[in-house]
């Protein structure tokens, strides 16, 4: 199939050359890819100026989004555990009031971080 689409190629049938249809077919392609090249280039060069800096601030705040939400749960459960402890210094309940707060410290870090991300003002919108 290759050795068919060549200019100057002997066919099998004897015939030397291309029909005007492969002719048609060649310039066009040609003129699709000096196109192509040319709307490449221009991409390259617009990217290259303001892109690289649209990248590394958007890289850069969902960074600071990731890092916002996990410091949500891990604040929600360090909290917990803190007041468990401190309750059962000082009612001498211990482990009930650490697992207990410790628990309501993850459920109320998972609901700081559904809200920051937005989870729960969109389930609100739906009812």
């Amino acid at each position: 199939m290759a050795e068919d689409t060549r200019e100057g190629s002997d066919r099998e049938d004897g015939s030397r050359g291309n029909t005007p249809d492969e002719a048609a077919l060649s310039a066009r392609l040609g003129n699709l890819d000096r196109r192509l090249s040319k709307i490449g280039g221009s991409r390259k060069i617009g990217t290259d100026q303001s892109g690289s800096e649209d990248a590394a601030q958007a890289k850069a705040s969902a960074m600071a989004v990731g890092l916002r939400l996990s410091s949500e749960l891990v604040a929600g459960v360090l909290a917990g555990a803190a007041l468990g402890w401190g309750f059962d210094r000082l009612l001498s309940t211990s482990p009930w009031g650490l697992i207990v707060f410790l628990l309501l410290g993850f459920t109320a870090g998972v609901i700081n971080v559904m809200r920051a991300a937005g989870v729960m003002a969109k389930q609100s919108e739906r009812l």
